[in-house]
């Protein structure tokens, strides 16, 4: 029997089940991971081409540094070279030089020996010297400029002017000092019994300086070849942070130093010097001259010329106040002498006169005469008040070069005194202008003059790395040479011998107690005036130390260097 219905399966009805939930659960985790992995494709297809780039730069500089290392080994090789070659070079002269001493006689002479030679001795005095022309020559082509620069030959010579290094001195080019051999030794003359001494402070007792002949090396300044000034004890040396002084241990310490102010400048310092009241001290570099309170270290003028030209260089080779302290003197490479009013910062006159650049000015006491050192062969006296000058000119015809690097008027105002690159210091009567007498001793062009406090003596400085003290008290005290021939006679009372390279540079306390010597050694050293003995060497430079002055009313000492810089210093008795 047939159902009178017609049945059909019933669909479930209701929330679905687990398995669909699963299945969608899944389906979103791959789209999911489906557009991860799209983003990372992404990010790799960006990524890619920045490592090769990378890479392509990494192996870019290691071949940079593989040609910079094979430089580096061509230039070892080459360094190597050029020093076996040097040291060829150094063992062939020894050899020669060893030959001439043996045979007593110079080796050939160069092409700087063409002009007469005068007072030749065939002895090791003429291949020392020649050894040091040729260590100069090496100094020159190391270093392109020098503070006194004589330019006998300017269309012959030439120096390069590289900004940072007027500071060597002439080495031994065509018409420089080397044409002119030293003097032969002084033979039939009596040494001194004793080697006078500077003059001693009110009250000090004399110390006696001995009883032989000249010493060439004092062997109590023998510390400074002794000791390494970089380790030696505390007890010995005070230092700062980029300065330091050693004292000699084989004498009673009797000076303290301090720095007192650094002064840069914006090029090189080619001359320093004090006001007579110790208050101020004006220095020169490239284009003008400045003037700074010793006190504060404060910068209190700028002198430069208007009408100056615009282009190329112009060394400011000295200055030097008047007596008064109002004007300011100046003495440049354009031959011209400025005299500033500081007051108004204006040129109040100036002297023109000289053929090549001016290297040291010095006024009288009195403040009426100025001295000017040239490298033309002259010193002059010129009169402040009528502007009239005498020429005190160096004619002797076997002086291959005698440019003036230095020149000093003695206190009195009677003497004028310059050094010369002939190795001879000569001295004029202001009155007459008449040379009345020539210091022959140095072995090398000198490069600095100064005057003792009393008039009674001089110290010069040489290129030979000494300096000497010259008894100057009978100078132009007898009868002028009415026209005969100038006798040399032997002045030298002493000689200081330390420095290891040329001094450029001295000065002597106001007191008369010190001497002082700036030197291309870098250093600047103290000498008790009485025995030649060194009290302490200062380093407070990172180049030569062209010019110093010590205050004539203050224990301050200036010092001028090829670094760009110029500093006081304080020093004291202890």
């Amino acid at each position: 029997m047939s159902s009178i219905y017609a049945h059909r399966t019933l669909q479930p009805s209701g929330p679905p089940g687990p398995q669909s939930s699963a299945a969608q659960r899944v389906d979103a985790a791959l789209d999911s991971l489906r557009h991860e992995f799209d983003v990372l494709h992404g990010e790799m297809q960006i990524l890619r081409p920045q490592r090769e780039e990378y890479e392509a730069k990494i192996s870019s500089q290691v071949n940079e540094v593989n040609i910079i290392r094979q430089a580096l080994y061509e230039l070892e090789a080459q360094h190597q070279k050029v020093r076996a070659d040097y040291e060829n070079e150094l063992t062939r002269l020894r050899a020669e030089l060893r030959q001439a001493r043996e045979m007593g006689g110079p080796p050939p002479p160069g092409p700087q020996y063409a002009a007469q030679e005068v007072y030749v001795q065939r002895d090791a005095r003429v291949a020392d010297r020649d050894r040091m022309i040729v260590d100069r020559e090496r100094d020159r082509e190391r270093d392109q400029r020098e503070p006194k620069r004589i330019k006998t030959d300017r269309d012959r010579i030439k120096p390069d002017r590289t900004e940072y290094s007027p500071y060597l001195p002439p080495a031994s080019a065509q018409g420089g000092p080397s044409g002119q051999l030293p003097p032969p030794p002084s033979q039939g003359k009596q040494a001194p019994a004793y080697a006078p001494a500077l003059p001693l402070p009110p009250g000090s007792q004399e110390v006696p300086i001995g009883n032989g002949a000249l010493a060439e090396y004092n062997p109590l300044n023998s510390f400074l070849d002794e000791i390494d000034p970089h380790t030696a004890p505390s007890e010995m040396k005070v230092e700062g942070s980029d300065w330091f002084a050693v004292f000699n241990p084989k004498v009673k310490r009797s000076l303290g130093i301090s720095l007192v102010h650094t002064l840069m400048h914006e090029s090189v310092v080619c001359c320093v010097r004090f006001s007579a009241d110790g208050k101020y001290l004006a220095t020169g570099c490239n284009r003008s001259a400045q003037i700074y309170d010793t006190a504060t270290g404060v910068k209190t003028c700028v002198l430069v010329d208007p009408n100056a030209p615009k282009t190329g260089d112009l060394y400011i080779r000295s200055v030097c106040f008047s007596p008064d302290g109002k004007y300011l003197a100046t003495g440049a490479e354009d031959k011209v002498i400025r005299i500033w009013e500081i007051k108004t910062r204006r040129i109040r006159s100036t002297f023109e006169g000289h053929t090549q650049e001016i290297y040291s000015l010095d006024f009288s006491r009195d403040g009426m005469l100025i001295v000017s050192g040239s490298g033309d062969r002259t010193a002059r006296i010129w009169n402040l008040g009528d502007g009239t000058h005498k020429v005190l000119a160096i004619h002797e015809p076997e002086t291959v070069d005698s440019g003036v690097t230095s020149v000093a008027i003695s206190p009195d105002a009677r003497l004028v005194a310059a050094g010369s690159l002939d190795t001879i210091v000569r001295i004029w009567d202001v009155a007459t202008g008449a040379l009345i007498e020539r210091l022959r001793g140095h072995k090398d062009s000198v490069y600095s003059v100064a005057f003792t406090p009393d008039g009674q003596g001089l110290i010069s400085g040489s290129l030979d790395k000494t300096l000497k003290y010259w008894d100057v008290r009978q100078v132009g005290m007898g009868p002028p040479p009415s026209g005969k021939k100038l006798v040399d006679k032997d002045l030298c009372g002493m000689n200081f011998t330390g420095h290891k390279d040329y001094v450029l540079s001295v000065a002597v306390s106001h007191d008369g107690k010190w001497v002082v010597s700036g030197s291309k050694d870098r250093g600047v050293q103290f000498w008790d005036s009485r025995t030649a003995t060194v009290q302490l060497m200062l380093q407070g430079h990172k180049n030569s130390v062209i010019s110093i002055d010590l205050s004539p009313a203050t224990s301050l000492l200036a010092t001028g260097s090829g670094d760009w810089a110029a500093r006081i210093w304080n020093y004291t008795p202890v």
